[in-house]
């Protein structure tokens, strides 16, 4: 069903979710004026090149806009297959950076593959519990074996580039979802204790060393200062320098002396936190607040259980790769390299994020349709 034509052309419009689509834009205009300030002294046209990504990927979620979503069913799982297929190509020919081989190089551009799983992840989960109803009891152990082999399968190609971060982002959204489909309350407690014991396994045998000392840092930040524990503590020393409203911007010292690492990417906030301070630092996070809360009522007006999974599937990406970037950046979780989306510089993560805003704006369009 394509957004021109008639009557239900017009329906579509009229049903549109302005201010959904009003809240994304703010935080994409932040995160331009931030990115400016933040590459002032290096990455000079970081800001330009987040704009064009950022039209891009509106282009991409007006495209998603334009059909029904049901019609991505039959799309779910070619799109989970394609996204493994990535993966494991990048293993082998993918482009190495700072000892970690997670971008395909494309001429003029690299393109991360584990941020297109984000979405094949969502899709092709939303696609299980929409044709797996849920049992009065919720769902055991026994039949989650088929969408934890979709989930793991994934994050195990993921875990070996390495890239923890997002490897636990991709697991939680999935963890996320079994949550909302229903599970099965003595399933539930066999679920947590394996995670535990997989948590030590994966500490003692999957872990790079690197990894084990940013863990080790976060337990103890003035252990390592200068090495492991030298990103957490300079983003803390920028966010406490800004105070109650910043010192402006362009003006942080943190930021403009080149102290803060990794300013235009994972510390992007802590660039925001230190020329805005805690007053602006409490906008962004009341505008993803209001993202969040928009996004859920999508899911709750859903017509059918795709949709709504499709809605909780994009609100929880954003939810914890919100929650998980900011606590690092201000000392309260371990540093593993989580992007602020739409704020953050990134190609692959701007055009995961907008193609989720444009799969929340379908499922809201519609919802009077069917």
């Amino acid at each position: 069903m394509m957004l021109t034509g008639g009557t239900t052309g017009r329906r579509l419009l009229q049903s549109f979710n302005y201010p959904l689509l009003g809240t994304v834009l703010i935080i994409c205009g932040v995160g331009v004026l931030n990115l400016a300030s933040a590459s002032r002294t290096a990455h000079a046209e970081v800001w330009i090149n987040q704009g064009y990504w950022l039209l891009i990927g509106l282009g991409v979620a007006v495209l998603l806009c334009s059909f029904d979503y049901r019609h991505l069913l039959s799309l779910a799982y070619p799109a989970w297959l394609l996204s493994v297929a990535l993966l494991v190509l990048v293993l082998i020919v993918g482009d190495v950076h700072k000892g970690a081989q997670r971008w395909l190089d494309l001429g003029p551009f690299r393109f991360q593959p584990s941020e297109l799983t984000k979405l094949a992840v969502i899709l092709v989960l939303a696609r299980y519990y929409h044709e797996k109803k849920e049992p009065p009891d919720g769902f055991t152990i026994r039949r989650l074996f088929w969408p934890a082999f979709l989930l793991l399968i994934p994050v195990a190609l993921i875990m070996r580039q390495p890239d923890l971060g997002t490897a636990m982002i991709v697991l939680a959204i999935g963890g996320s979802i079994l949550l909302f489909a229903g599970i099965n309350r003595r399933s539930l407690v066999w679920l947590g204790g394996l995670a535990a014991v997989s948590s030590s396994i994966g500490w003692l045998f999957l872990l790079r060393e690197y990894q084990r000392a940013r863990i080790l840092a976060f337990l103890n930040p003035g252990g390592d200062a200068l090495g492991s524990g030298y990103h957490a503590n300079q983003s803390m020393i920028a966010i406490g320098s800004g105070g109650l409203s910043g010192k402006g911007w362009g003006e942080g010292t943190q930021t403009q002396l080149r102290f803060l690492p990794e300013q235009h990417t994972d510390f992007v906030f802590s660039v925001w936190a230190e020329e805005h301070g805690f007053v602006g630092s409490m906008v962004v996070i009341g505008l993803y607040a209001v993202f969040l809360i928009m996004a859920i009522a999508v899911a709750s007006q859903a017509k059918d259980r795709f949709g709504a999974f499709l809605s909780v599937g994009v609100a929880v990406m954003v939810f914890w790769q919100v929650l998980v970037n900011i606590g690092m950046v201000t000392g309260l979780l371990p540093v593993v390299g989580v992007t602020l989306p739409l704020i953050s510089y990134g190609g692959s993560s701007v055009l995961t994020s907008l193609a989720g805003v444009g799969l929340l704006l379908n499922v809201s369009m519609r919802r009077f349709s069917f």
